[in-house]
């Protein structure tokens, strides 16, 4: 008999002292995390005190007619100006030392809103709250939302969202001494560090510009993507309905398989629907030399992943994607025992969700069919709440595509083809019409002067973030919260 339950607590994470530093260099001794922050802080202030009458007549100018050449030239000068430099290097390196997983975030959510407070942006906390704690440690709410623009409901408002969390994994880059993880076991291995850290440089940036925005541009700062739905729990906190309502929403990934400064999505499907397992199958244990008188569960674990893999290769159309792959399997702990019972883990992906949910019930006859046959019994419980597919919206593609192309190094948006990882951000898409990006890192780094390489995989423990990108990705947000905001004025208007 299979029961579904919920499953698997992840690890919490703890804070440690730390300073962001060049690469090569070690952190000083009696560093303090008040110490650090203060330090990012003030590069905030920094970039806060430059004046830019210039950038406001521009901004001006181009809410007011076409030309938007100058607006290009404007945001690509202030997003790799000095001091916005200074302040994202300094902003992410200390991010990175201080990883913190799920929906524990006290370290990154203060630095948020430090940062916020020194650029005086108004925000509010509380946001993405673990409503299901008997799953994930931790109370949450560290998620932020701050306004910038004119927050009237008379005008068109939109969402640019970045996540924050990181991985419960060993960090293994080399040549970051001075910014590695101080967490063992916890690292940005996805490049959310990165991505909270574009999203305050485009803070920085339209704030300067905020009294000639037409519109609100609303910044959401979310906790526990890595399995934890966090986008989900702020949808269902109405992230999109306070006023201003959102209208459109944008996101973006940094992507080591795609040049660096290249900019690629697709229209449709971009992402995968994805869902979590956990099986036990339990048997009955014994001396390994009278296997007659037990049940073994090991058996029937290797006899099962074995099946597994047929779900997919003869249940599925050749035209359609999915994959089912186990990834941890445990049982027993000597060599001449046999276990009472065997536990595996993994996941399910597809790029609908039909198909995703069609492939969750064939995986659990596949587990009833194959305890019955080896006289086990079987548990198969899941995640509470398996991703959607990360869909771009058809029509909101095709002309966003051009902005991308705008931002992209080589001057054109790169069309790719479908990931079949997960990304939370799939909830936002699913309540209005959104686009998501990736911005490629992979071909950055120089060994021979000890800057790691940048093309290891999302999720790989020697995974480091190639710094040029961050200047693009404020580029990127600023100009998708600005034109989109233009032409949802524009559209209200005719």
């Amino acid at each position: 008999m299979m029961k579904i339950t919920l499953f698997i607590a992840m690890t919490l994470a703890v804070t440690s002292p730390a300073s962001a530093l060049p690469f090569g260099t070690k952190s000083p001794d009696g560093g303090t995390e008040k110490q650090e922050m203060a330090s990012v802080r003030g590069a905030a202030k920094e970039v806060s005190r430059s004046q830019t009458p210039e950038a406001s007549a521009v901004v001006e100018s181009f809410f007011e007619s076409s030309d938007s050449g100058s607006l290009q030239e404007t945001l690509h000068a202030l997003s790799n100006a000095d001091g916005m430099h200074d302040f994202l290097q300094s902003t992410r390196r200390s991010l990175h030392r201080h990883p913190e997983v799920m929906y524990e975030l006290p370290f990154t959510s203060n630095t948020i809103a430090g940062i916020l407070d020194e650029l005086d942006i108004a925000y509010t906390r509380g946001w993405s709250k673990n409503t299901h704690p008997e799953v994930y440690e931790g109370q949450g709410g560290y998620g932020i939302v701050a306004d910038i623009g004119s927050k009237s409901s008379e005008e068109p408002c939109i969402i640019l969202r970045a996540d924050m969390d990181a991985l419960p994994i060993l960090e293994a880059v080399k040549g970051i001494d001075g910014f590695k993880s101080m967490k063992d076991g916890q690292m940005h291995a996805c490049v959310h560090d990165g991505h909270t850290t574009m999203l305050l440089g485009a803070a920085a940036l339209l704030k300067k510009i905020e009294s000639q925005i037409v519109g609100t541009v609303r910044l959401v700062f979310q906790p526990a993507e890595e399995g934890g739905a966090g986008m989900k729990r702020m949808v269902e906190e109405g992230v999109h309905l306070m006023e201003p309502k959102a209208q459109l929403g944008f996101g973006m990934h940094v992507w080591p398989t795609l040049p660096t400064g290249i900019v690629a999505s697709r229209p449709g499907a971009l992402m995968a629907a994805a869902e979590m397992f956990q099986i036990t199958l339990t048997g009955k244990g014994g001396h390994a030399a009278m296997p007659h008188q037990t049940v073994d569960p090991i058996v029937a674990a290797a006899s099962l992943i074995s099946s597994l893999q047929t779900i997919v290769s003869r249940t599925l159309s050749p035209l359609e994607s999915g994959v089912i792959s186990v990834t941890a399997i445990s049982a027993g702990d000597a060599f001449n025992v046999i276990p009472g019972d065997a536990v595996l883990k993994g996941t399910i992906r597809a790029l609908s969700t039909e198909t995703l949910l069609s492939l969750r019930d064939k995986v659990q006859a596949m587990v009833e069919s194959t305890a019955l046959l080896h006289g086990c019994n079987s548990t198969i419980t899941y995640s509470p709440d398996y991703y959607p597919p990360t869909f771009n919206d058809a029509e909101l593609f095709e002309w966003t595509k051009d902005i991308g192309a705008l931002i992209s190094r080589d001057g054109k948006l790169r069309d790719v083809e479908p990931t079949m990882g997960g990304e939370d951000f799939s909830f936002l898409a699913e309540v209005i019409p959104t686009t998501f990006f990736f911005i490629g890192q992979g071909t950055g780094g120089d060994e021979t002067h000890h800057i790691p390489r940048t093309d290891f995989g999302l999720h790989h423990p020697s995974f480091a973030l190639d710094e040029d990108v961050l200047p693009i990705g404020v580029e990127l947000h600023a100009n998708l919260a600005l034109r989109s905001l233009k032409r949802l004025a524009e559209e209200g208007s005719d």
